[in-house]
């Protein structure tokens, strides 16, 4: 069963998650055919992507039970040569992406948010970089881009401590740009997206090309340290206390080993 729908409408390229029945938690294959979408777009003749979930909820996160063995390869898994979803490694994505969001929006969900250009949220939204709560760090983006996005102190307000907060207060911090009525998240997200589409193609990707230059100038080295600096966090007594108190639905008890 695919994970991830895709439809054309015009010159958009609509891609969904499609796990609803897991809140849209991303296993290796969903991420492997977020990624060929992603392609998709790029070799396409569409001229904006919209990134959106079916389901009542955008993401819960990674379904860390069957990533995890994948990490070994110092990457997300993804078919070579596709573009990667969260813009870190490979082929980048030069056309623009809107993205929707809607219920819970964790971990990778954040980091999709902060990949795409322009983001709606759902005002029941509730987003959360939830890692430090599992012994681990994110390792999909947001070190590199939620301090860029929104201040540091906003950021390290949500990364250090794993709270949770809502759409107003990501509108606030300016993680997304508009917040709809439940429901009406993907209209709003679709109409910007019509409106960037209705431009000129080539003078949109080379402001999106140019705009990159600068926003983005030290991403690739600061992507080559992720995994590196993400194996002996994943191999510690903390990262199985996270996973083990996520699986019993507990307070983890970390112990710095």
């Amino acid at each position: 069963m695919a994970r991830i729908s895709v439809e054309r409408r015009g010159h958009l390229l609509l891609i969904g998650l499609s796990r609803p029945e897991k809140r849209n938690a991303f296993d290796p294959p969903m991420f492997e055919e977020l990624a060929a979408a992603f392609t998709e777009l790029e070799k396409s003749d569409a001229r904006c992507g919209v990134l959106f979930a079916h389901g009542d909820h955008f993401t819960a996160g990674l379904d860390l039970v069957q990533m995890a063995p994948r990490f070994s390869e110092g990457k997300f898994p993804m078919p070579e040569g596709a573009v990667d979803p969260l813009g870190l490694y490979g082929p980048v994505r030069s056309k623009p992406m809107v993205c929707a969001v809607r219920g819970i929006c964790f971990t990778i969900g954040i980091e999709l948010l902060l990949s795409c250009d322009v983001r709606v949220a759902a005002s029941n939204t509730r987003f959360g970089q939830i890692e430090v709560k599992r012994g681990i760090f994110p390792f999909g983006g947001a070190t590199i881009r939620f301090a860029r996005e929104t201040g540091w102190g906003n950021a390290m307000r949500w990364l250090l401590t794993g709270d949770e907060f809502d759409a107003a207060e990501a509108l606030r911090i300016g993680l997304v740009q508009d917040v709809a009525e439940p429901g009406a998240e993907l209209d709003r997200a679709l109409a910007i997206a019509e409106v960037i589409a209705a431009q000129a193609p080539l003078g949109v990707r080379a402001t999106l090309v140019n705009a990159r230059l600068a926003a983005a100038a030290d991403e690739a080295a600061l992507a080559s340290r992720l995994f590196g600096d993400l194996q002996p966090v994943m191999g510690s007594d903390d990262a199985r206390e996270g996973m083990q108190s996520f699986i019993e639905r507990r307070a983890a008890r970390f112990t710095g080993k």
